[in-house]
């Protein structure tokens, strides 16, 4: 059976530096926290806080399969960060492959944001 986690707007190192997954129980932190090293280059604030991270689903052979979306549509990273995400989920042990799929619908607002981003970019 699948394991589909929906993200709303809400750390073995593995070259992940702050991220100690050693003391994570679930595939699903380890995911996230994962993510969480991956920044927009444009916006001081990981992509998992800005809210571009729309499903995690774990398939029964650890597959993961990640929809996420971009501020905008012509987001000039479009091309870097769906991979950014794929490399740094695949490098967690229990993770057999990853997929990544850019989804524009529903559209990214700063409502999708995590208070801790929306403090970091003076929002709040």
């Amino acid at each position: 059976m699948n394991k589909i986690v929906r993200l709303e707007p809400l750390h073995n190192n593995m070259n992940m530096p702050g991220v100690n997954f050693a003391q994570m129980s679930s595939m699903e932190d380890k995911i996230i926290a994962a993510i969480k090293t991956v920044y927009d280059p444009e916006i001081p604030v990981n992509i998992y806080d800005l809210g571009l991270i729309y499903k995690i689903d774990i398939s029964d052979d650890n597959t993961v399969h990640i929809d996420m979306t971009l501020t905008a549509p012509a987001c000039p990273v479009a091309d870097i960060l769906p991979g950014q995400v794929a490399t740094v989920v695949r490098q967690l042990d229990e993770v057999n492959d990853v997929k990544v799929e850019l989804v524009f619908d529903p559209p990214w607002t700063t409502e999708r944001m995590s208070e801790e981003a929306k403090l970091l970019l003076n929002m709040l």
